[in-house]
């Protein structure tokens, strides 16, 4: 049974915490620089590791998408983290207070263990991203990465093994009813990303013993491209966006939104953009496989449909390669044009190298599309008409935005990431992840001296206290 273990290593990490306290700022940047110092010396593991789940995957994509964009937030916060630690000045309430002597502050104190559980598509950057906070506010860990990514996962645990002991950070593997158990745990703090269906179950699991979560669920992220938009630009901007790791991206363009009468002009610039970048959908190095055959099947699915209920369906394949006869699960990039909302592709999360395209006539049309569903994690504009694009950004609420790309705010150290709604909660990244995983305590020093206009708060209530409320209790 996996629950007495798990239990074990919290109950280890929790005393640890105890006895040794608040790590120093020396501490946290040791453990930082350790968690760094792994991905460099693994690199190529990872890499190898990535492309045995996947099937294909390339080293490059992982290089970058994984390792590198692991260590610049490590990097960010054990640059930072000295800083971050300080103690908050705040004002005193009334302000007089605070010139008789009186202090207000807040002081940033780590939460304990915190849970971590990471999903396959970015398993190396979407645990290690989370843990710059996490270890930068002076907690301790514990991973449960994903089962659908085993060679991954079992390399993370070997790299964790070697650099920590499991009293700082701890890794545990295993399927589905580990990782229930897992979401069941007593931590101080919880991190999910993964779909929204699963994380439901585990904010519901986390609140038998009121875990504060962070979740960081995904969603149909729309992109809007405006009639200024330079549809050369923006076509291969979001085909990049697309059919990076096939699409397997939680910020991932989900669909597009384009002027009815600038869809031909999409489609054209889609085409090109994607024969420069994949000239061989089957034999290129950077085209991602999709990660298993269930997930395979589910957007062969998802075209069928589509196909059956009467969109377009407009396959990219610059090669015209037979993909069929393959020995990985590459999906060329599919345009589904004309799509309806009854169809399944526009009610689930893509996920994979499909994009939809609906068109609109007036802007508003797209507004209220992007209104009328689920809040979405990431919304994309293309344009160069300012009015336009702040319409847009006021008129729709996602957890960030990218204007004139698709995916970037993701990489912003200085911007919270994290979702609303169905799309999650909570913010993680740079200051924002270290003020997520501290318990920002209030704290109030009073003034030493017993003067009236503390001593009228005490019984017998008296006419100093009588002509206060009289000032306060007023319009």
């Amino acid at each position: 049974m996996p629950g007495p273990r798990l239990i074990e290593i919290l109950l280890k990490q929790r005393e640890a915490q105890l006895k040794d306290g608040a790590p120093t700022a020396e501490q946290r940047i040791d453990r930082l620089n350790r968690c760094i110092g792994v991905l460099v010396d693994r690199r190529h593991d990872i890499e190898a590791a990535l492309s045995t789940d996947f099937g294909a995957r390339s080293p490059t994509v992982t290089a970058f998408a994984d390792v590198a964009s692991s260590i610049g937030p490590l990097k960010h916060a054990r640059d930072h983290v000295r800083h971050w630690m300080k103690t908050e000045r705040r004002r005193t309430t009334p302000r007089i207070l605070g010139f008789l002597g009186a202090r207000a502050e807040i002081r940033h104190q780590p939460k304990g263990v915190v849970g971590v559980i990471s999903p396959w598509n970015f398993p190396v950057n979407l645990t290690f991203a989370p843990l710059a906070g996490v270890l930068a506010a002076g907690n301790r860990a514990m991973i449960k990465p994903s089962e659908t990514t085993p060679a991954t996962s079992e390399l993370l645990k070997q790299m964790f093994a070697s650099a920590f002991d499991e009293s700082e950070i701890a890794v545990v593997t295993g399927g589905p009813e580990v990782g229930q158990a897992f979401s069941s745990l007593p931590f101080d703090h919880l991190v999910f990303t993964g779909a929204t269906a699963i994380g439901r179950h585990v904010m519901r699991a986390a609140a038998e013993n009121l875990v504060p979560v962070t979740l960081e669920l995904g969603g149909k992220s729309p992109v809007v491209i405006g009639r200024s938009a330079d549809m050369s630009v923006a076509a291969a901007r979001i085909m990049n966006g697309k059919t990076l790791n096939a699409g397997q991206i939680c910020l991932a363009p989900d669909y597009v939104l384009a002027p009815a009468d600038r869809l031909p002009d999409f489609v054209a610039a889609a085409k090109t953009s994607v024969g420069q970048m994949f000239p061989s959908i089957r034999e290129s190095p950077d085209y991602t496989a999709i990660v298993t055959d269930r997930h395979y099947a589910r957007l062969m699915d998802y075209l069928d449909d589509a196909r059956t209920k009467g969109a377009e369906i407009v396959e990219i394949n610059p090669g015209a390669e037979d993909l069929r006869q393959q020995p990985h699960r590459r999906i060329a990039p599919t345009l589904i044009l004309n799509p309806t909302d009854e169809m399944k592709v526009m009610q689930e999360e893509v996920f994979g190298p499909l994009l939809p395209v609906k068109a609109y006539h007036d802007v508003q049309d797209a507004i209220d599309y992007i209104n009328a569903h689920d809040r979405p994690l990431g919304l994309y504009y293309f344009g160069s008409d300012t009015a336009e694009r702040d319409r847009v950004l006021d008129g729709t609420t996602s957890g960030g935005v990218t204007v004139n790309d698709v995916v970037m705010h993701v990489a912003q150290e200085e911007l919270p990431f994290g979702g609303i709604g169905p799309a999650g909660m909570g913010v993680y990244h740079g200051h924002d992840g270290f003020r997520e995983f501290s318990h920002r305590k209030s704290i109030y020093h009073q003034i030493k001296w017993d003067l009236a206009p503390l001593r009228m708060l005490r019984p017998p209530y008296g006419a100093g206290l009588a002509k206060y409320l009289g000032m306060q209790i007023k319009r």
